[in-house]
């Protein structure tokens, strides 16, 4: 399986279980079925913009400058510079 159709059968499991419950097939607690189940979209996507806010401040946190990488970009300018005046290119 690829990871589209992982994706996708996770995604269509979810929403069945979901309609299960939403749609009583599933039977629950009233409180549980009335108050809970309908807005259970809506605090999922809450956690999930929380948990991605998460990851993408830890991803900023842990963020490490790699000077072998600008090293090496700093040698592919100066290669494009110079393969660009050799075609007569103002590049200053």
């Amino acid at each position: 399986m690829t990871r589209a159709q992982q994706t996708l059968s996770v995604i269509l499991l979810v929403t069945s279980l979901y309609l299960a419950l939403y749609l009583g097939l599933i039977p629950l607690n009233a409180t549980v079925q009335n108050e809970i189940i309908p807005v259970l979209p809506f605090y999922s996507l809450m956690v999930i913009g929380a948990y991605m806010l998460f990851r993408l401040g830890w991803g900023v946190y842990t963020f490490n400058d790699v000077p072998e990488a600008h090293e090496s970009l700093q040698k592919e300018i100066v290669e494009a510079k110079n393969q660009l005046r050799a075609a007569k290119v103002d590049v200053d």
